[in-house]
């Protein structure tokens, strides 16, 4: 790749940073009426998602997966457990960490918001072949893997 360019030369709409920010404006406005009416923030419903898929992380993890810095992430848990959503647990290896659980609760209200959240998805996506999307999933995995700072 040629260094040196400027973003007038590469355009923005060939600057791939500028199009992933535009798409998940457009994703996280597509959800944000439902999210309000559900009380539910961004940091929680990202928190909500990924402990609905891996409970029991710790917050330094939960903050990479969910993409939330981890001071807002944790005042988002502080909330989250007085909403009954969570439960923080000791680590079994170590006492001054603690795991973050999903509750039955945080998974009733993670599932109210679904739908919402996979039809945002599927919207994207309309209008592009399958095998396309494949591409394009892997492609970002690509990407993920030369600018992650942690093993996941």
């Amino acid at each position: 790749m040629e260094s040196g360019r400027t973003l007038g030369e590469i355009g923005l709409q060939r600057f791939a940073p500028y199009l992933m920010n535009r798409i998940m404006g457009r994703y996280n406005q597509a959800l944000r009426e439902e999210l309000t009416a559900a009380n539910i923030t961004t940091p929680k419903m990202r928190a909500l998602a990924v402990l609905s898929i891996n409970d029991g992380l710790r917050i330094n993890e939960l903050a990479v997966y969910a993409v939330v810095e981890q001071s807002t992430l944790s005042r988002a848990l502080d909330q989250m457990e007085s909403e009954g959503l969570i439960r923080r647990e000791n680590a079994a290896d170590d006492n001054r960490v603690r795991n973050i659980f999903i509750t039955e609760e945080g998974r009733q209200r993670f599932s109210g918001v679904w739908p919402t959240m996979l039809a945002a998805y599927e919207a994207m996506f309309v209008g592009i072949d399958p095998s396309e999307r494949e591409v394009f999933i892997a492609t970002l995995h690509k990407i993920l893997r030369n600018i992650r700072r942690h093993d996941f």
